[in-house]
């Protein structure tokens, strides 16, 4: 039988507490790439921004992806 984890429970968890931590990183790198993008103007700059806009886009989704399989998702 297994026991039901309380609210209390999660947030001590530190698996959580990381993923949620590293959740709010890739949110403000993905924030700065985003101010990046719409400030360059050098055809080459424009290139780099699209690549580390994508990268960080799929970080993003890959944690979001994690904690909805953690339930940490409201």
């Amino acid at each position: 039988m297994q026991m039901k984890r309380t609210e209390s429970d999660r947030s001590a968890d530190p698996r959580r507490q990381q993923l949620l931590e590293d959740i709010r990183k890739t949110k403000y790198a993905l924030d700065c790439a985003y101010s990046n993008f719409e400030n360059v103007v050098d055809p080459d700059l424009i290139d780099c921004s699209i690549y580390e806009l994508k990268a960080v886009q799929m970080r993003y989704r890959f944690l979001l992806k994690q904690a909805e399989l953690l339930d940490l998702t409201t």
